[in-house]
């Protein structure tokens, strides 16, 4: 029975992971640290979001004066438009309030808005302030309703669903908002979203990639952990930003080529007599970011890993390796690369000796860089 339940749960796209307010608390100190003002004045809108179940409205609310905002807008999806349904249960907030409508609580969405206005004279703006109503559609991002609060706001804030995170990445970038998002590790990939990673319009958030985040799960049938009666799902997903932040400056301290093959910790590097070279691309294999070699000046493979340690100002991104290279690379990137389609590739991928690796992220260091 339970694994009937995982497979339908897998089926019908469980999207419904809750982040943890100390991972948001994390994740945005980062920017306040690099620009105090960089929310100063600004209307921040928190799609797929529901301050009865997730923590970014709460947040927000919660530092709103702290942060100088001039309005917070959350909205959430109806329940019965959500693919996976894991039984939902009115709340006392919604079901105590005067504007409750038992026809539209499964039906429609919900609009969350925190302004300026001290809607009960305490001297602070914050969640008690929050007013709310229904929305006339079930609160997908993509509604006529949701884009008219996508354009009226300045940075968009909030865990998408995973399943459509190329729309809703597509859906930020239309509207050339900045944004704060998580999504999974491997849409780095996608043809839609690496141009835009090798371009720097978009980029890692603070949080290191190591280990994935810990959600909360409202499905009882896949959970990882238990901790203090919350079921726990650990998830490969990281911070994407269009927001700058310093960690993003920092500059990877690097060994020689020499030093790596001497001394690096990695079994995979030491003692071997060079690194190893691709079937199919001219560029070396690099398994560990912190193997790069310093002074090697043609291109690298690196793990997709590598972009949380990536500093524009010390690397360039060439391109990425994996299953739809052939088809999304330029054909200029490929004759620099001199690819050369490879039985084992799959489309792209790099070889090594006849064997497939993982996804590869190809890059260069730049000349006149920091090494």
């Amino acid at each position: 029975m339970a694994n009937s339940n995982l497979s339908q749960a897998k089926n019908a796209k469980n999207d419904e992971f809750y982040t943890q307010w100390s991972d948001i608390e994390r994740e945005v100190q980062a920017y306040l640290e690099y620009d105090p003002n960089v929310f100063r004045g600004r209307t921040i809108l928190c799609p797929c979001d529901d301050p009865e179940w997730s923590n970014f409205t709460k947040f927000f609310a919660l530092h709103f004066q702290d942060y100088g905002l001039k309005k917070l807008i959350s909205t959430s999806y109806a329940p019965e438009s959500k693919t996976y349904k894991y039984g939902y249960q009115l709340t006392m907030f919604e079901k105590n309030a005067p504007n409750f409508d038992v026809d539209k609580t499964m039906t429609h969405g919900k609009i969350f808005v925190l302004d300026s206005e001290d809607t009960n004279s305490d001297g602070r703006i914050n969640i008690e302030d929050l007013k709310w109503d229904y929305l006339l559609g079930d609160g997908d991002f993509r509604s006529d309703e949701v884009i008219k609060l996508r354009d009226e706001a300045d940075i968009i804030i909030t865990n998408p669903p995973f399943s459509l995170f190329r729309e809703f990445l597509a859906w930020i970038i239309e509207a050339e908002k900045q944004f704060i998002i998580i999504g999974n590790k491997n849409c780095v990939t996608y043809k839609e979203v690496f141009p835009l990673i090798k371009d720097n319009k978009i980029w890692s958030g603070r949080t290191e990639w190591a280990g994935g985040l810990w959600f909360e799960t409202k499905n009882p049938d896949d959970v990882d952990k238990v901790v203090n009666g919350v079921n726990m799902k650990n998830v490969s997903s990281v911070w994407f930003s269009n927001i700058d932040h310093g960690r993003r400056h920092q500059i990877l301290p690097l060994m020689t080529m020499a030093d790596n093959l001497k001394f690096s910790r990695h079994k995979e590097i030491k003692g071997k007599a060079a690194y190893d070279k691709y079937d199919n691309y001219d560029a070396i294999e690099v398994p560990f970011t912190d193997a790069i070699p310093s002074d090697y000046d043609g291109v690298m493979g690196v793990p997709i890993s590598f972009l949380d340690k990536y500093c524009p100002e010390q690397f360039e991104i060439v391109w990425q390796a994996s299953g739809n290279t052939r088809a999304s690379a330029p054909k200029k990137i490929l004759r620099k690369l001199k690819y050369k389609q490879h039985n084992e590739d799959r489309g792209g991928c790099t070889v090594i000796n006849g064997i497939r690796t993982y996804g590869r992220i190809l890059i260069m260091l730049k000349r006149g860089a920091v090494k």
